[in-house]
């Protein structure tokens, strides 16, 4: 099968590559899908995980990409729940080769049924970016309706989701990001936006909950404008900066079938509308996330049309 994959961990996404790969073996309690989209961001190039299985063992060349959007081609042995044909989509293991590939083997566990009407490049959006919104906003910040909070990189592929998650639940959703950036995220739903080039951060606050996907200085700046007994939630790094009164968490998003299948039902109905930045092929890969490119939401590998 064509896969990408990458073998060193210098190169960065410079050294992916469109290789001929075998086929995935099932596991017990495995499904192997047939990848119809696939997403990928530039940060597993730097986990661990890509590089090395659980035991420390070097698994290159591996293939990244953990967002799989596609079909079932076969199930392993013991797995139940999920037919040969059915369309899926989910999160793939971080230790394992990934969706930028034909196929790919998955646990059961970490697919969701695809309703019909919801296409493949934006089912692929949701596993990881989905996911991680949900998770900070609600399981780790407990959001609730009236609270404010802010959404840092709130026109990318997590930050787009939060700012749409946040104001269904009813709470007053500051955005920020870049000066091109506010248009997008004000139509998102955001009912305030702040330039992180031309502004001042201090005009995000105060909020009950910061949700951070940036990381460095942004990060420990957010601190400060965490209201007291509010929270501090980052996928960036583990926090050196906390609230003075308030909680700071550093999370990993975690598989969540049901709530893949909540945030399928939210697309279908309306209230939730990925922002697909762009849709490129497997081929196109290698040059696709070189340094310096940037678009809006989330860009999805399309490995098969239609379907």
């Amino acid at each position: 099968m064509r896969a990408i994959t990458v073998r060193d961990h210098s190169a960065g996404a410079a050294g992916l590559r469109l290789t001929e790969e075998p086929y995935p073996h099932a596991a017990e309690n495995d499904v192997i899908v047939r990848v119809h989209a696939a997403g990928f961001t530039r940060g597993e190039l730097d986990w661990p995980a890509t590089w090395c299985d659980r035991a420390g063992r070097d698994r290159t060349p591996s293939v990244p990409g953990h967002d799989v959007s596609g079909v079932v081609a076969e199930l392993g042995y013991g797995t139940t729940g999920l037919t040969v044909g059915q369309r899926v989509f989910g999160l793939t293991d971080w230790a394992r080769n990934g969706s930028l590939a034909e196929y790919v083997a998955v646990e059961a566990r970490n697919l969701a049924p695809l309703p019909a009407d919801v296409e493949h490049t934006v089912a692929a959006t949701l596993p990881v970016s989905g996911l991680t919104a949900w998770q900070a906003l609600f399981e780790h910040a407990r959001l609730a309706a009236g609270q404010t909070v802010v959404v840092h990189g709130a026109a990318g592929a997590v930050g787009s989701l939060a700012v749409q998650l946040a104001r269904e639940v009813g709470a007053r959703v500051v955005g920020t990001g870049r000066a091109g950036d506010g248009d997008l995220v004000r139509r998102l739903g955001a009912h305030a936006f702040v330039d992180l080039d031309g502004g001042s951060l201090d005009e995000a606050g105060p909020a009950d909950v910061v949700f951070d996907v940036i990381g460095g200085d942004v990060l420990d700046r957010s601190a400060a404008l965490v209201r007291p007994g509010g929270t501090l939630v980052t996928i960036a790094r583990p926090p050196t900066v906390r609230p003075e009164d308030g909680r700071a968490i550093f999370f990993v998003v975690e598989p969540d079938r049901a709530r893949l299948a909540d945030l399928a039902e939210r697309v279908r109905d309306g209230r939730l509308s990925p922002v697909v930045g762009a849709v490129h092929t497997l081929a196109e890969v290698p040059g696709v996330f070189a340094p310096g490119r940037r678009v809006h939401g989330r860009t999805i590998i399309q490995v098969v049309e239609g379907g």
